[in-house]
């Protein structure tokens, strides 16, 4: 085996067994390459651009333990070149190193200036391959003969041609990329090319360089280093494969500049230059932010794309923990098919990747923007970029995110943008922006946890706070990932921790460095070089540059470079202390050496100062210390910022602020600032940001329209938050002023010779302020050339037309108008068409003017104009409106009315909510319809939020006035009334009051002449306006309020009314529903004012509007009618009652009966009487309630006028409990029966005794109970007879049903019986049974009846033909209870099977063997006596008969005689018995049903023995 082939084969082994080694391979300093091997021919390419240089090492066969034979080289001399072969210990070759410069570009500039080595090295192809070589060149001189066709010699000659021009092309290329050949100088084979782009596109510089070693690469902007990644939001740089990139994203003007790109090693440096030139579409004009983005010729297509943003997200406000989704409508015009553009969402100018957080959409129409669960993180300027062929279009709004609600009262908020820095083997620098707010106290510090990656254990990292926001976590395990997050604490507690920050892997950074990059080339593997470090085994030299890089009150951060000379197995560090003005240096990590060139110190003494070094360990020992840092003074090197400057807050818009602030001063680190607001008035002070802005300036929106605000800044480092601004000035939130929209739809109104008439629409927009005028500009168009434009006049008009004079006849003129209020002048119109100016000839009349639009709702809006210019012939005697929805066609005007419309102004109704319309007007005269005016709108159908009508109020004096509120009153703004919308001067029919928001207009005497359509128009606001139609009906309907409020009666909740007291008392009263104090009552009977007395009590509570007048009682002479007259100031009421004739005997008889139940209450009385009761076991009882009894109080019973006494049998049944009388007739009757059963013999065992009902015919009769002492007497009676006898039975039977269960299925050896179980069954009860609903006739074979409480059908010997449904009826003195069971199916099945099983049962029972008698238990005789003895046998067959003794069968002989006679005596006889025959004997019988065995014991004795026994025992 050839020595390259024992390497391959090295390799692989080494790739299995790679995680093994892993810990030992991250000490050791290798260098991975990567190299390409696609075939046996390559490598033989490759052969001839090796440098031909031998080795004077030999190759030595060595049989290892397992008896392989490997190949290994010979040890170098002393004072050989270094090869690059890669050896272990015992001098196997195990790879090949591939020298790598690694290094930072300062280091580069440093080996730039040191003297440059020349080193002659052997290629590592020839080294590689060498063996390889040998072997093939072996193969390629040995003779082989073969016979060749002369198509395959063909064939073979163009094949080895082509593979010799592949050969020096491969040849050529590795010369210029000479991975392999010596060192030398960085070459561009590809430079970057100069570009020139539209502004806001991306351009991307592109170049490849050999080298070697592999160059680093730097990129400058007109001779300045370019940091790609402190600005990733505008570039990113790229180097892959020797191939490297700029990309410059979003470029603008500025981005113009020559770009240099530095190649550099070792060996030297070169650079290239590529100019980039960035273009604006319109040169020299500055573009503002509103204006739309202009569009280019996109030649790929042949058409402009033109972009328009619709349906834009406004300003959104999210909390922590929702979804929130952004969207745009985009429209690309024109389409077409396959392209598509690109859509670009950022934040803050930095493009959204995305990720778990952020979900994008593009359909094809319709951009959406999707943020999962809010973080403070994701507030920020979100900005939609569209990017076509033809250029770009953008829209932009911000998001804010508020802090989700606390868990805790006063807690802070949670911190926000954890991040990780400087990341290493076992150390990670963390750190996260302050939240806006505190909480109730001042944040103490924070708490920084960690979790490792693939596990949910959170571990805390400090155990005391940290007020610096700013910590390095420690104790890191190496090659392990690790999130982060962040939780602030105050007096109040601990906030909630802040989102997790991206995985960090801690490691070696050249180590993830190398991992980032990837392979350099493509390869089927990986292969590890190692160089041979002759170091090893020796002690590391000192670190360098030992510098403090970070230094606040809780730690310290040490950084420093590790020494030239590592060793082989890489090194470790110990780092050591010293308190200045001592000599005594002291090591911080004596437990475990660190792996990081960083270590960070805690438990240092504030204020002291200290000293520090490192020192390098390998496992040769420990080397010698560095250099020391110089004194170092525990404490915060940063310092808090200075509080910003003065803010200054101005209008923007109803709902937003501007603020702008100075920036802190001589401030390090600026994390960014923090805007507070507050309502005037108000201590509570909110944050309008959640997250730092850098920027003095911010826009708060999301405030309250017309309150007044106060704001304050504060700025915020990494040591905390500095003192707050001085609050700015209070600002009202109401929208800035601006300058106005322009003015639309200039026409021609009237033409005569010398002079036009021009009329023009209001701009939509009046910028907030009033328009107070406008400026006409005018410009002669000759051949279709126009001239410059001149100004018409020189002082506002105030109207929407104007009358241009001195002009020529028959010469063409253009107009455009501008409009102005105390912002300023607006841009100008369009220009209108040229028109002519010569004299009209028509006879219908003009267009008219001024359309204009108010009160917009989503189902109607009321258009008014003026009437136009020019009349025509004859004056206008009307007007027609049509209207069209804004994107239909022409073909698509309708009129809105019929019949010609005399007003200036009309109410569309009907309209679609949502929808957009177009109005426009023609007037009318004798001679015709004129032309339709310019078209008004589009006018979208919608009810503006918070949208307010005109009411009608009445007050207290009956006074009548419409009342119109605004709450978005903006400076200057007015309320304009008008009456059929003609503004009202005239002040004798209304009076006008405003104040604030709210006015009033106020009839001054309300008659026909004020009916019309009234409106009322609030200025200086976005149209905000309402009307009211007062008519004839409405016009009386008001009336009526006022005359009831000026005349006002006294509203009653309850008229008048009357009730039956106590003693026959009598109370009329009535309430009132609002009354004052000063209200008064009074009383009258048949228009005779009565007053309190004996007869008379009244009573006015004004607390609850009650009214209250008493009378004991009614006599005769009180029929009348009862009056109450009430006076409340001005206003008046009254309220009656009539008692007379048959109404009023009625009531005097009721309080007469009243009164008499009263006094029949003031002694003994029944408070219900004796009635009966039937309890749920059966139990009839007589039962009544009695009130006011004493002890003294006789309580009698009788029946049928007899009076029961206390010795009497029926007394025991009564009982009283509660003032509760109970007679239980059914305890009398047991009483009763137990006393004849007394008399009575016992009944025989299998009778069962009669059943004792619970009430009979014997109990019926007429029982009464008298009540008397001293104060009166009462009575009570039952009539237990004949109704009274069959109610109580009845109910009794009710019970009984009502207690009846479902029935049940019993099987018996006789047949299956159906039975239902009953609380208690009554003689006289009525029980019938029901088969398929017809009734059952009683036989021998089906049987029903009770027994004790249940009641039972039975059917004997059960056949199919017993199937079927059965019910019960029980008579519950009505219509009867019905209890069902379906005796079919399964549950026939299981009955006949249960009945078979049972009857089988009983005939074996009955039929089996069994002894029936004749034997005794025991029997004791005298020895030498005969035995005899006969038992009784039974059964059917007759059974089989024998005898055993002591279990075990006698047989018959001369000793035991054994007999069965008649089938039925078995008999036993022992001849001359001795005390052996003593034992326990068994008669056993046996047939097919059964065995049975009869026992006895037979005891012989011997009375010679007795008596000696005795004796002895004497």
């Amino acid at each position: 085996m050839s020595a390259s082939l024992q390497v391959t084969q090295k390799l692989r082994h080494q790739h299995q067994h790679q995680h093994q080694h892993e810990e030992k391979q991250q000490q050791q300093h290798h260098y991975e390459s990567s190299y390409y091997l696609s075939s046996k021919s390559s490598v033989s390419k490759q052969s001839f651009s090796t440098v031909k240089t031998t080795s004077h090492r030999k190759k030595i066969s060595v049989k290892t333990e397992k008896g392989q034979e490997v190949v290994k080289l010979s040890p170098l001399p002393k004072r050989a070149k270094r090869t690059y072969l890669a050896m272990d210990k015992d001098k196997e070759v195990i790879g090949y190193v591939i020298p790598v410069f690694r290094a930072s570009h300062d280091v580069v500039r440093g080996l730039m200036e040191a003297q440059e080595e020349e080193v002659t090295e052997e290629g590592i192809n020839y080294v590689a391959m060498r063996n390889l070589f040998v072997r093939e060149a072996r193969e390629a001189m040995e003779v082989k003969v073969e016979k060749k066709t002369r198509s395959k010699h063909v064939r073979e000659s163009a094949v080895r041609l082509e593979m010799s021009r592949t050969m020096e092309e491969w040849l050529e290329f590795r010369k210029k990329m000479n991975p392999d050949s010596l060192t030398h100088r960085p070459e561009f084979i590809v430079k970057p090319r100069g570009q020139t782009v539209w502004e806001g596109k991306d351009v991307k510089l592109h170049c490849t360089v050999a080298g070697w070693p592999k160059p680093r690469i730097a990129w400058y902007k007109n001779n300045v280093l370019i940091d790609a990644k402190a600005h990733p939001e505008k570039y990113t740089a790229e180097s892959n494969y020797n191939m490297h990139s700029l990309e410059i994203k979003n470029c603008d003007f500025f981005d113009t500049a020559k770009y240099h790109v530095s190649a550099l090693n070792v060996k030297g440096e070169t650079s290239a230059v590529a100019s980039v030139v960035v273009k604006r579409f319109q040169e020299g004009v500055e573009p503002g932010p509103l204006d739309p983005k202009p569009h280019g010729f996109s030649p790929e297509h042949g058409v402009t794309f033109e972009t328009t943003i619709i349906d834009k997200f406004e300003v959104a406000f999210g909390s922590e923990g929702e979804t929130l989704s952004l969207g745009c409508t985009v429209i690309i015009y024109p389409t077409v098919k396959k392209y598509q553009p690109e859509v670009v969402w950022y934040r803050n100018s930095v493009p959204l990747k995305p990720s778990k957080w952020v979900h994008t959409h593009w359909s094809g129409e319709r951009a959406v923007l999707t943020l999962v669960h809010l973080n403070k993180e994701d507030e920020g300027l979100y900005t939609l970029r569209v990017n076509t062929k033809s250029g770009y279009d953008t829209y932009a709004a911000y998001v804010f995110v508020r802090d989700a609600d606390v868990e805790v009262e006063g807690v802070p908020v949670a911190p926000l943008d954890v991040r990780c820095h400087d990341a290493n083997k076992d150390y990670v620098v963390v750190t996260w922006k302050q939240p806006a707010v505190e909480g109730s106290s001042s944040i103490l510090g924070y708490y920084i946890d960690r979790c490792e990656v693939g596990t949910h254990h959170w571990a805390q990292c400090n155990e005391v706070p940290v007020k610096y926001a700013r910590f390095p976590v420690t104790g890191l395990v190496e090659g392990r990932s690790y999130m982060f997050r962040v939780r602030a604490v105050n007096k109040a507690g601990v906030s909630r921790p802040s989102r997790v920050s991206e995985a960090v892997v801690a490691m070696d950074p050249s180590d993830r460095a190398r991992l980032r990059a990837g392979p350099s080339a493509p390869w089927t593997g990986m292969i590890k070089f190692t160089e041979e470090d002759p170091t090893v085994g020796v002690v590391p030299g000192e670190p360098s540059d030992v510098v403090v890089t970070e230094a606040t009150k809780s730690y310290v951060v040490l950084a420093w470079k590790p020494p030239a000379q590592r060793g082989h197995e890489g090194v470790m560090y110990y780092i050591e202390k010293r308190i200045s003005g001592t000599d005594t240096w002291q090591r911080v990590n004596t437990g475990m050496p660190v792996k990081s060139p960083r270590f960070a110190l805690f438990d240092l003494a504030e204020g002291k100062s200290y000293s520090f070094r490192v020192r390098c360990c390998n496992s040769a020992g420990v080397g010698e210390a560095s250099e020391s840092t110089g004194e170092v003074i525990v404490g915060d090197k940063l310092d808090l910022p200075s509080a910003p400057g003065n803010p200054v807050a101005t209008r923007n818009t109803d709902t937003s602020v501007v603020v702008f602030w100075g920036a802190s001063k001589d401030v390090q680190h600026l994390v960014g600032y923090y805007i507070e607001c507050s309502v005037v008035g108000t201590d509570v002070w909110m944050p309008c940001n959640n997250k730092p802005v850098k920027q003095t300036r911010f826009v708060c929106h999301g405030l309250i329209t017309g309150a007044n605000y106060v704001f304050k800044v504060k700025a915020v480092n990494a040591a905390g938050y500095s003192q707050s601004s001085p609050n700015s000035d209070a600002v009202v939130v109401q929208a800035a002023i601006s300058v106005p929209g322009k003015p639309t739809g200039v026409t021609l109104l009237e033409a005569f010779k010398d002079y036009m008439v021009l009329g023009w629409n209001a701009p939509a927009n009046n910028g907030g302020a009033d328009i107070r005028g406008y400026f006409v500009d005018y410009r002669t168009v000759k051949g279709g050339v126009a001239g410059k434009w001149h100004e018409m006049n020189h002082q506002a008009l105030t109207t929407t037309s104007y009358k241009a004079e001195n002009l020529k006849e028959r010469l063409f003129y253009q107009f455009q108008v501008r409009a102005v209020n105390m912002a300023g002048v607006s841009k100008p119109s369009l220009p209108s068409a040229p028109l002519e100016c010569k004299e009209w000839t028509i006879t219908v009349p003009g267009v008219p003017v001024g359309l204009h639009v108010l009160e917009i709702r989503d189902t109607s809006v009321v258009v008014l104009w003026e009437p136009p210019v020019f009349d025509g012939r004859s004056p206008v005697n009307g007007y027609y409106l049509d209207v069209k929805e804004a994107s239909a066609g022409e073909e698509c005007w309708k009129g809105v009315h019929e019949k010609v419309n005399k007003m200036k102004y009309m109410k569309v109704t009907g309209l679609k909510g949502g929808a957009s319309y177009v109005f426009h007007v023609r007037a009318q005269n004798l001679a015709g319809v004129g032309k339709p005016s310019a078209v008004l709108g589009p006018i979208l159908a919608q009810t503006r939020p918070g949208t307010k009508e005109i009411y009608v109020d009445v007050d207290d004096d009956g006074v009548i006035s419409m009342v119109f509120e605004c709450s978005e009153m903006m400076e200057g703004s007015e309320f304009v009334w008008s009456k059929n919308y003609k503004e009202i001067t005239d002040t004798s029919r209304l009076t006008i009051i405003s104040e604030r928001g709210k006015s009033r207009a106020i009839f001054n005497s309300p008659s026909l002449e004020d009916l019309g359509t009234f409106s009322c128009v609030v200025t200086n606001t976005d149209g905000i306006s309402s009307s009211y139609t007062l008519t004839e009906e409405g016009l009386k309907r008001l009336l009526d309020i006022s005359h009831d409020h000026k005349f006002p009666v006294i509203p009653f909740k309850n008229e008048m009314a009357m009730e039956l007291l106590e003693k026959g008392r009598v109370r009329f009263w009535t309430q009132l529903e609002k009354c004052t104090s000063d209200c008064q009552v009074e009383y009258v009977f048949n228009d005779v004012i009565i007053s309190q007395g004996k007869k008379y009590t009244m009573n006015f509570d004004k607390s609850t509007g009650i009214i209250e007048m008493f009378m004991d009682s009614l006599e005769v002479t009180d029929e009348g009618t009862f009056t109450f007259n009430l006076v409340d100031g001005k206003a008046k009421g009254t309220t009656s009652l009539v008692l007379i004739g048959d109404e009023f005997r009625e009531l005097q008889k009721k309080s007469e009966f009243a009164r008499a139940e009263w006094v029949r209450k003031q002694g003994p009385h029944f408070v219900e009487y004796l009635d009966f009761s039937v309890t749920p076991d059966c139990d009839v009882l007589l039962k009544c309630k009695i009130g006011n009894v004493r002890p003294e109080t006789e309580i009698t019973w009788s029946k049928d006028c007899i009076e029961i006494a206390e010795d009497d049998e029926d007394a025991k049944k009564i009982e009283r409990q509660d003032g509760e009388l109970t007679f239980n007739i059914g305890k009398w009757v047991i009483k009763q029966e137990k006393k004849k059963e007394k008399k009575r013999k016992p009944p025989a065992e299998d009778v069962p005794p009669p059943p004792r009902p619970k009430i009979s015919k014997h109990d019926a009769g007429v029982y009464e109970v008298f009540l008397k002492d001293e104060r009166g007497r009462d009575k009570s009676t039952f009539n237990l007879t004949d109704a009274g006898y069959q109610a109580v039975m009845n109910e009794l039977f009710r019970v009984i049903a009502n207690s009846s269960s479902e029935i049940k299925v019993l099987s018996t050896e006789h047949g299956i019986v159906l039975y239902s179980t009953v609380t208690y069954y009554h003689e006289d009860l009525r029980v019938g049974w029901l088969h398929k609903d017809g009734k059952i006739a009683a036989s021998e074979r089906v049987k029903s009846g009770v027994t004790g409480d249940q009641l039972w059908l039975k059917i004997n010997e059960p056949t199919e033909k017993d199937k079927g449904k059965y019910s019960m009826d029980i008579f519950d003195g009505k219509d009867g209870v019905k209890r069902a069971f379906d005796l079919t199916g399964q549950a026939w099945q299981e009955a006949f099977e249960e009945f078979q099983r049972l009857k089988a049962a009983a005939i074996a029972e009955r039929n089996r063997a069994r002894v029936v008698g004749g034997l005794p238990d025991v029997v004791a005789i005298q020895e030498g006596k005969s035995l005899n003895l006969t038992g009784n046998v039974w059964g059917e067959p007759v059974p089989e008969v024998s005898w055993t003794k002591n279990e075990k069968q006698l047989v018959s002989d001369d000793h035991y005689k054994l007999k069965f006679e008649h089938n039925k005596f078995a008999s036993i006889t022992i001849a001359a018995v001795t005390t052996a025959d003593s034992g326990k004997y068994a008669l056993v019988v046996k047939n097919k049903y059964g065995t049975e065995a009869g026992e006895f014991t037979v005891s012989v004795y011997n009375p010679e023995e007795e008596e000696s026994k005795e004796e002895k025992k004497d």
